[in-house]
């Protein structure tokens, strides 16, 4: 017996190793996945701000929740997830709340009044300066597309040192999940959607993604889990923006314009 728990103890050592070696060998070919998805002619990224290339999403519920503990409303932090990656003014008329009744537009207004005053600062995403940098370096078309309006999106930005045209909140008609905020992205790039890859971490922008027909929907899983995001849409999921940011320094390596 004892010796048979040994070689049972051993095994156990074994199996994390294993597993590691899976995961390493799966974050591979995912890389070289989205090498062979951005080398193809026509390729470009459209890539999500707030939890995407921001790690913002915190900030906001933080701001959402002042807001609504200074009107004395008591909200739960499911419903208030419900906001993640949507236009604040879309979802106030359609999920039920305390708000019932009153102006969405005033009520959006409200809860960034608070967000700019409360001090919170969000920071980036693992990988998320390396990888504008690298497309910058690479040449490779890139576009935010975001449900922030842009005094936002340009003040994120600018912590993330890039300068990179944008879709906003005030450029569309309807926001996330409708595929209108992604198919202005394309058509910003000047590119057919279908040869695009895009990096989302909510549900509701995969949703976008998917239906205005963008070729590869990587899900980040920055707010929601990778089983939310893959049943969303999301072709492949990832924790963080690295392997994406290693794709795009491998294309200069490919390419000759890198070490």
């Amino acid at each position: 017996m004892p010796h048979r728990r040994a070689r049972g103890q051993a095994g156990l050592r074994r199996r994390p190793g294993r597993a590691r070696s899976g995961r390493a060998g799966g974050r591979a070919a995912a890389r070289v996945g989205l090498i062979h998805l951005l080398a193809r002619p026509g390729a470009g990224l459209l890539l999500d701000l707030d939890g995407t290339l921001l790690d913002s999403e915190p900030v906001h519920r933080g701001a959402f929740r002042d807001y609504f503990s200074a009107r004395g409303w008591t909200v739960s932090d499911e419903v208030i997830r419900q906001f993640a990656g949507r236009r604040a003014q879309e979802v106030f008329p359609v999920v039920a709340g305390p708000w019932a009744g009153e102006d969405p537009e005033s009520l959006t207004a409200a809860v960034l009044d608070v967000l700019r005053r409360s001090g919170r600062r969000p920071v980036p995403v693992a990988g998320a300066v390396r990888l504008l940098a690298a497309c910058a370096r690479a040449e490779l078309p890139v576009a935010i597309v975001t449900s922030a309006r842009r005094e936002w999106a340009a003040a994120a930005l600018e912590l993330l040192g890039a300068a990179v045209p944008m879709v906003t909140a005030e450029d569309c008609a309807r926001g996330k999940p409708d595929p209108e905020p992604f198919r202005r992205g394309a058509d910003l790039l000047g590119l057919p959607p279908g040869g695009l890859v895009a990096a989302e971490d909510s549900p509701a922008g995969i949703a976008s993604g998917r239906h205005a027909g963008i070729g590869h929907v990587l899900g980040v899983t920055t707010s929601a889990d990778a089983g939310a995001l893959r049943r969303a849409g999301a072709h492949e999921t990832a924790p963080d923006l690295t392997a994406l940011a290693l794709a795009v320094e491998a294309l200069m390596v490919r390419d000759g314009s890198g070490a």
